[in-house]
């Protein structure tokens, strides 16, 4: 004899479906506690607030250009969208970025940003793929103290001796001079920084003479200097063009004939070079690691004018270090060609963890290049081309912002497939940061901080504490509204709501340690109406069970029927609103985008509420006696209903209708 298998539905099993809810809330708060205990930096156990109700820092940046390149309003305001992708890269961060005057750019942070993120505001981000012509390793410049001075002894001086006459003086008088020049390539200062120097060098000589009968005697030697500093007559040529540029002459990126070419006139303004010094020259007085004035141009003003050279032209720059056996290497300066391969013809960056060719992760992060058409042409051409040369002329310089991330050697061929990675010294961080600021595009210009300052909420903890007074009014208006409509019934509502509202908190939680997600007063507001939709769902659900219960359906066969209809009204309506949030979200900007978000967030949430709790709940309560046999409490009670007469419900089954109307048959017997 053949039976037939029941369908199994999530209704048919509550208690399992309740288990798995609490699972996933339980995960979620471990979630929660692993971030707070382990994470770096440590999470924490409430959600982060806004600009609006913490505070955070402010900062203005003006734009930091060559000698006579100009700022247009264009440009500004491209930056500014640039930032803001830049800021909202790792989540809903809630922050403001606008134009201040003409040229400025004021961007409010929440909370206490760190100095990487304030940094990556500031850079271009400009990337460009160099040919390395020559390299060498930097040497950190020192200081040399002047020998102390000694007076040099000459035989048969003249020293004044004390006699018994009071008639005699000894006065012995020097003069001294001296001149020295020297200029080298492998001087400290580069020649535009070098100067008249003065050394003394004292030289004595004896003349003792006799005067007056004064009874006194004196000794005086005054070392007299004066130095004179040349500097030696250069024939090289000078290709400049009219805008001050190197013009190629016919050389590739990769050719060595840039060593000898004079350098381009954006080292010569900066002072950083004089006029008709050549690359080679300049590699060599590149320091990639003073941090002392007094010794010459610092680091920071080499890689000021490196970030401004054109694409066109060569350029000198240094990379980060490198880690050899636990200790960090002295750092490698390189010359390099123009660019062939440049940040805007990538289409997409990401970052992860390196992994060999067995796809086992070395621990080191890289960030992954995707290239459009153009940009994979190019990049098989360069590839292509170093693999032939010998090193150092086989690698290519991989620059940001005038610093050689990395300088890669090629000897595979050509590589193709429109795909690179870029390696080097990466934290997690920093390569993430990387990958968005090359994803959203370079700034038209660097920027420097021009203020830094810390600033109060705008709102202050008094708002935060009326908005949770509003969102707990609402709460209580809707519990009161439950319990007068549905009786006992109510209290399902409130679980719901309650249940709701613990999974919301962990997520706005969990986020913020995640995704940087702030709350801000907009964000509260999306909280307190998504109580309106949450208990609008349960509504829905509700009363369908109820009509079914009018037709004459017993509790336990209304739950069942009135839940297949009701869902799918539920996902429409939350899909309606959904969709609401996320188009706001997509269109809006600041506040309004934090509304949306919340917005949609709890949206989710209800659905999963309404499957994972309220149905299986009510399931449960059905087959109750209190509830199942329709007690007047209940929310349930068929007469208070209104339920028809006796209805057909299958063989063997008898209605609640058809159960009283016996039983009122029975008493008048």
């Amino acid at each position: 004899m053949a039976t037939r298998t029941r369908r199994t539905t999530p209704g048919g099993r509550p208690v399992r479906t309740l288990v798995l809810l609490a699972a996933l809330v339980i995960a979620l708060f471990a979630a929660i506690g692993a971030s707070a205990a382990l994470g770096n930096p440590a999470g924490q156990w409430s959600p982060k607030l806004g600009l609006d109700l913490e505070g955070g820092r402010q900062i203005v940046l003006q734009p930091s250009v060559g000698k006579g390149q100009t700022v247009t309003t264009g440009q500004v305001d491209q930056a500014v969208d640039i930032i803001r992708e830049r800021v909202n890269g790792n989540g809903v961060s809630e922050a403001q970025v606008s134009r201040l005057g003409a040229k400025n750019i004021q961007v409010s942070l929440p909370g206490n940003p760190s100095q990487e993120t304030l940094n990556s505001l500031a850079q271009s981000s400009q990337l460009f793929f160099r040919a390395v012509i020559n390299s060498t390793q930097d040497t950190p410049p020192t200081f040399t103290l002047p020998t102390p001075y000694s007076a040099p002894t000459t035989k048969g001086s003249t020293t004044p001796k004390s006699s018994t006459s009071p008639s005699g003086t000894a006065t012995p008088s020097g003069t001294s001079s001296s001149s020295s020049s020297s200029s080298t390539a492998n001087d400290v200062l580069p020649q535009a920084f070098r100067a008249a120097t003065t050394t003394p060098t004292p030289s004595t000589s004896s003349t003792p003479a006799a005067s007056s009968t004064s009874p006194s005697a004196t000794a005086s030697s005054t070392p007299q200097a004066t130095a004179s500093s040349s500097t030696p007559a250069r024939n090289l040529p000078t290709p400049y063009d009219s805008s001050g540029n190197v013009t190629t002459n016919g050389l590739g990126a990769s050719d060595t004939g840039w060593e000898s070419r004079t350098v381009s006139n954006d080292w010569i303004t900066s002072g950083l070079a004089t006029k008709g010094e050549t690359y080679s020259q300049l590699l060599t007085a590149y320091s990639c690691s003073n941090n002392d004035s007094r010794l010459g141009p610092t680091a920071a003003q080499w890689q000021q004018v490196a970030r401004q050279i054109p694409a066109s032209q060569p350029t000198v720059g240094c990379d980060t270090g490198r880690a050899i056996s636990g200790a960090q290497a002295p750092a490698m300066k390189y010359l390099m060609g123009p660019s062939e391969v440049t940040g805007s013809q990538i289409t997409d960056a990401s970052f992860g963890q390196a992994t060999t060719q067995q796809g086992v992760t070395t621990g080191q992060y890289e960030v992954n290049l995707t290239f459009n058409s153009k940009g994979s042409s190019e990049f098989a051409k360069v590839t292509g081309r170093l693999n032939g040369l010998q090193a150092p002329r086989n690698q290519f310089g991989i620059v940001v912002d005038g610093l050689v991330i990395s300088a890669p050697s090629n000897t595979n061929g050509a590589i193709t497939g429109g795909k690179a990675q870029i390696t080097g010294n990466f934290t997690e961080n920093s390569a993430k940061t990387l990958a968005n600021q090359l994803k959203f595009g370079a700034l038209p210009f660097s920027f420097n901080e021009l203020t830094s300052s810390q600033v109060s909420p705008q709102l202050g903890s008094q708002q935060l504490r009326d908005g949770i007074i509003a969102g707990i009014i609402g709460l209580i208006l809707v519990v009161l509204y439950s319990l007068a409509q549905y009786r006992l019934l109510g209290l399902v509502t409130i679980a719901s709501l309650v249940t709701s509202a613990v999974i919301t908190y962990g997520a706005v939680t969990l986020l913020g340690y995640t995704s940087n997600l702030r709350l801000t007063m907009a964000g509260v507001t999306g909280l307190i109406v998504a109580i309106g939709i949450t208990a609008d769902s349960f509504i829905v659900y509700f009363e369908r069970v109820r009509d079914e219960v009018r037709s004459g359906r017993p509790l336990r066969a209304a739950v069942q029927t009135g839940w297949s209809r009701a869902r799918r009204t539920v996902l429409v309506s939350d899909a309606v609103n959904f969709l609401a949030a996320a188009v706001l979200y997509i269109l809006s900007e600041d506040n309004v985008k934090a509304f949306a978000f919340t917005l949609g967030l709890t949206t989710l949430i209800d659905i999963l509420v309404v499957f994972l709790f309220t149905h299986p709940v009510l399931t449960l309560l059905s087959r109750t006696s209190f509830f199942g046999n329709g007690h007047k409490w209940s929310g349930f009670d068929p007469e208070r209903l209104g339920a028809r007469g006796v209805t057909y419900a299958g063989r063997g089954r008898v209605t609640i209708a058809e159960r009283k109307a016996a039983a009122a048959a029975g008493k008048q017997a």
